[in-house]
């Protein structure tokens, strides 16, 4: 995945986690992840798969496609 990508995925996952008052912690056991997933997603040194992509845009209830717009 670009670095470009991953910045933007990066800080969509960071203001959307905020909005819903959560941490990243938080998040990852949600969503059934290691505890620092979303940790290492914010801070771009992952590259996720499809299969957490999309179960992150569900978790926001969200399109897969909101997670790369840059704003």
């Amino acid at each position: 995945m670009n670095q470009d990508v991953r910045k933007i995925l990066a800080q969509n996952v960071k203001k959307l986690r905020e909005i819903k008052g959560k941490k990243r912690e938080e998040v990852s056991l949600a969503l059934g992840f290691d505890n620092s997933y979303i940790s290492k997603l914010e801070r771009c040194n992952i590259n996720p798969t499809l299969d957490k992509l999309t179960k992150i845009a569900e978790y926001f209830e969200i399109k897969m496609e909101e997670l790369f717009k840059e704003n």
